[in-house]
């Protein structure tokens, strides 16, 4: 079940996609079927290493647990080889959120995963990308950014930024375990924590797209917190911002269902944030065509 954007509401969003006042955030469920899901790997490793509570699908949870058994850096370890062995999605699929996104002309595309599946679908599209990652904790900040690598570079549409706020191959770099993500919202409060390209970019933006999350993930309810101040796209109730997410599940009833989008279109819409209840394939796959339709009139 899906529920699709007006096409008043479409019209607008490939407007500011149009003029790069557009910025997609990238979550995890834009990997399906290339990736594990968060709950399979927290079930495996409250198996594997004795979990003690009934919450074992919760991956920031079991990853606490491991990070105060073993240390801070063994639950990271773990999921980065989990990934290292990942086979690419297909991005020929016309539906593929990355291949989807890596066709627009966006200059900054923002990810809290840990895979370079949008720097491969990016190239794939002849775009020359550069990968970066947030300096949340003192552990990265002694690496350079890439914009101290590169003094001249500036993302545009040919040479987009892919920047991942969750960190990626530097197991000091991801955001994982509860301190993880309570650490990384008080970063966010700094001035200065994203790189001045990033920070203008949400600043100018007029509609962010949130692609891959669930209603319970930490990673979003972290993000809309630490937005709220930086983005004029989640401040302004007159731009248009989209939150793609799965139908609730586990409801009894059709009616149960209806109540629960109902209240979390409400939660949301507080935030200034238009619903697309569907996966991130069925959002994808629309605005592939849309844009298709568009570039072509």
């Amino acid at each position: 079940m899906t529920s699709a954007l007006s096409d008043r509401e479409w019209g607008i969003l490939l407007r500011r996609v149009s003029t790069g006042r557009c910025v997609p955030f990238v979550g995890a469920g834009a990997c399906h079927g290339a990736l594990p899901l968060g709950g399979d790997i927290a079930r495996e490793w409250a198996k594997e290493y004795h979990y003690p509570f009934t919450d074992d699908s919760d991956l920031v949870r079991v990853a606490q647990y491991l990070a105060v058994e073993f240390d801070p850096c063994t639950p990271k370890e773990l999921i980065l080889e989990r990934f290292v062995r990942a086979e690419s999605p297909d991005f020929h699929s016309p539906d593929e959120p990355h291949a989807v996104l890596a066709e627009l002309p966006l200059p900054i595309y923002l990810t809290t995963n840990y895979d370079d599946f949008m720097v491969q679908a990016l190239k794939g599209k002849y775009r020359e990308p550069r990968r970066d990652y947030c300096r949340w904790n003192e552990l990265t900040r002694m690496q350079p950014t890439v914009f101290e690598r590169e003094p001249n570079y500036r993302p545009t549409p040919a040479n987009p930024l892919v920047f991942h706020l969750h960190g990626h191959t530097d197991p000091n770099s991801l955001v994982l375990t509860e301190d993880d993500y309570l650490s990384f919202l008080a970063s966010l409060q700094e001035p200065n924590l994203l790189p001045e390209p990033v920070r203008i970019a949400l600043a100018s933006a007029t509609s962010l797209i949130f692609l891959g999350y669930r209603l319970a993930d930490w990673n979003i309810r972290v993000l809309l917190q630490g937005l709220r101040r930086l983005s004029q796209g989640l401040s302004n109730r007159d731009n248009l911002s989209v939150m793609v997410l799965l139908p609730p599940e586990g409801a009894d009833a059709e009616c149960q269902r209806k109540l629960q989008q109902d209240y979390m279109d409400k939660y949301y819409a507080a935030a200034s944030l238009k619903v697309y209840w569907g996966t991130a394939r069925d959002f994808c796959g629309e605005l592939a065509a849309r844009w298709k339709a568009q570039s072509a009139k």
